[in-house]
């Protein structure tokens, strides 16, 4: 698991893009965009709202990035990935949840 810089400058705001492909098999590419400073959570959840897998925690530069969750150890179904993001020296939160589906 890694997670990309896309260097195509700063965002003008935040932005959770949809995963592709989507549906997919076995691995799924997530991007966001980060107008600020910001503690970054990104957390996959099933349909029953159990967290499945965590796939970054940590504080990224504003910019843009792209990371892959590979789900090889899921079961076939809806996920859900959502993100958490804190500014740091800025006041700005949001969380934003999307849908994917993993077909095998």
């Amino acid at each position: 698991l890694g997670v990309w810089t896309i260097d195509e400058g700063i965002p003008r705001e935040f932005h959770l893009y949809d995963a592709y492909p989507n549906p997919f098999n076995p691995s799924t590419n997530i991007r966001f965009d980060l107008p600020v400073e910001s503690d970054v959570k990104l957390v996959i959840y099933d349909i029953m709202g159990k967290e499945v897998d965590r796939l970054i925690e940590e504080r990224k530069q504003a910019g843009r990035y792209e990371l892959s969750w590979n789900a090889s150890n899921a079961s076939s179904g809806v996920y859900f990935y959502r993100i958490y993001a804190q500014g740091v020296m800025q006041s700005y939160s949001t969380t934003v949840t999307k849908k994917t589906l993993l077909m095998k």
